[in-house]
């Protein structure tokens, strides 16, 4: 991995691929600081904690939408693609961001949400009156005698029908909430105007963003005639089946011109494809050579706390990235999903599973995300009161857990304060009483914390020259236990709850919970992970 950002090219001549293994921490921007005290993330606030984002051993910077917006999603209803909201501080604001995050050697990612727009988006608003501005959306009369009924059964991933009604009678496409109308991207003026948008961030104060995280990349191209599904259980297949709103073959032609749009730019800009696929072959389309350069793993995100299955995804992973000449992604937790010391459990098991996951991760081929405060091991907040939750899914029919929020409670820095050195006052969501000792305060110095822990990890991966892109190999383990090398390393893995016992590979190099060396035996602790020089 390398911080040096001289262009697209090194003073050799050869390119850094720096994506390939890089680190890439992802910011909720409304979580995590806030600078002038309105219990909302900022701008600011962000850039005042980039140097903690550099001493962590990040490579780059993922931030979450910051453009006007109505905030219906999050931000992912976007207003104005070129405005930043006065919610998150002003355009002078992201470039000073900008300039303070290259000079510190990180790079910075902004989303990109192209398959919808807020419906208070003036676009929407010209549809609204009639006429050729809705062609730049889903517009469909209704079915039944008087039109009463939706075009057709697609579900909205938020729960109920993906279609509202407008006073004329016709309807609207929204595969999210009825605030955020789908794009036609069959409209050449859509795809126009995209490309706009990226070339003004690319273009932002000089040196500009680094690339993007590509909303609902999978969903930007529906299927001719938009035809029924024939099941209301649309949302469960997302990820396993094919569908006429997701993963059609059309989204790739837009991904390729937007890779030639990148390429144009000097510094190795990346697209990355938030892409739900139902295999990591289809997957693995996106990261074609001249498609985008990254896509997330779910399936590795998605995979539970056992030896096998991780085996299996991680070796189906590899395979069809490698088939495409792509690196892999692994990520454990976003801003969409139950934070995974949760998902592994909860309480000390799931964190001791959590830890050992994040230094498994970390030894594998390819580029990692962190999502913020999953280097403090920070656990979802189940409890949050009802009338204090965002999350449109909470609100929208059944089957919709809700859980989004409590995955955005603002981050702790300090152990004490009225919102832990979030802020100066109190945060837009209520932080546990709890949270004070999983601050970075708390934490920073002690040996045996997880922040430590990530610390020492990103800091060993930095600097062996086996880790990051590069081969791997298999050895041979007991049930329940991954053993796998990489030049000059070993990586065990015990998703047991006991401990097992294995000759000692090499001279241990860092681990979850330390090993108890005998002679030529280990013992290895239940849920751990250990490194190994070789």
């Amino acid at each position: 991995m390398t911080q040096q950002l001289t262009g697209a090219a090194t003073t050799s001549g050869a390119r850094t691929r720096w994506w390939r293994d890089a680190v890439i921490y992802q910011v909720y921007v409304r979580s995590f600081a806030d600078s002038d005290g309105d219990g909302i993330g900022d701008l600011r606030g962000i850039e005042e904690r980039l140097p903690y984002l550099a001493e962590l051993g990040a490579d780059a910077v993922w931030l979450t939408p910051f453009y006007a917006s109505p905030q219906a999603d999050g931000g992912y209803d976007v207003a104005d693609y070129r405005v930043v909201d006065p919610l998150f501080g002003t355009l002078d604001d992201a470039q000073s961001l900008l300039r303070t995050a290259h000079r510190l050697g990180l790079r910075v990612i902004v989303d990109v949400v192209p398959n919808h727009t807020s419906d208070r988006h003036v676009w929407f608003r010209e549809a609204l009156a009639g006429g050729p501005a809705r062609a730049r959306y889903h517009f469909r009369p209704g079915r039944g005698p008087e039109g009463e009924l939706p075009p057709n059964d697609w579900q909205s991933v938020f729960g109920g029908p993906a279609w509202t009604r407008v006073s004329d009678g016709s309807w609207y496409l929204h595969l999210f909430a009825p605030e955020q109308p789908d794009l036609n991207w069959e409209n050449p003026e859509v795809r126009a105007e995209f490309d706009s948008v990226l070339r003004f961030w690319l273009e932002l104060g000089g040196r500009g963003v680094d690339g993007f995280r590509i909303d609902v990349a999978h969903g930007m191209v529906k299927a001719a005639g938009l035809p029924d599904i024939g099941t209301a259980e649309q949302v469960r297949m997302i990820g396993s089946q094919t569908l006429p709103f997701f993963d059609q073959d059309g989204v790739h032609e837009i991904h390729r011109s937007w890779r030639t749009l990148l390429d144009s730019y000097p510094g190795e800009r990346i697209g990355v494809a938030e892409a739900w696929a139902p295999s990591a072959e289809r997957l693995a389309l996106y990261v074609r050579p001249d498609e985008l350069h990254q896509a997330f793993n779910f399936q590795f995100l998605r995979c539970r706390w056992d030896a096998a299955a991780m085996r299996t995804v991680v070796d189906d992973s590899l395979a069809a990235t490698a088939s495409v000449g792509a690196p892999t992604t692994w990520v454990l937790s976003n801003h969409d999903v139950v934070r995974h010391v949760t998902r592994y459990g909860g309480g000390a098991a799931g964190l001791r599973r959590a830890r050992a996951a994040a230094l498994l991760m970390l030894a594998l081929p390819g580029s990692v995300y962190l999502y913020q405060g999953e280097e403090l091991g920070l656990p979802e907040v189940t409890d949050l009161p009802d009338e204090l939750r965002e999350d449109p899914s909470f609100f929208r029919g059944a089957g919709q857990d809700g859980l989004r929020d409590g995955c955005r409670v603002p981050v702790p820095w300090t152990d004490e304060g009225p919102s832990y050195g979030f802020g100066p006052g109190p945060g837009w969501l209520p932080q546990p009483e709890s949270w004070g000792a999983y601050s970075v305060g708390a934490q920073t110095g002690d040996p045996g914390s997880t922040l430590e822990l990530y610390r020492a990890a990103l800091a060993l991966r930095r600097r062996l020259d086996g880790l990051g892109d590069g081969p791997m190999s298999w050895l041979e383990g007991p049930p329940g236990v991954l053993v796998f090398t990489r030049p000059g390393f070993v990586c065990t893995v015990n998703t047991l709850p006991g401990a097992v016992e294995l000759r000692v590979p090499g001279r241990p190099l860092l681990s979850s919970a330390a090993p108890d060396i005998s002679g030529e035996s280990v013992r290895v602790p239940g849920d751990s992970c250990t490194w190994w020089a070789i």
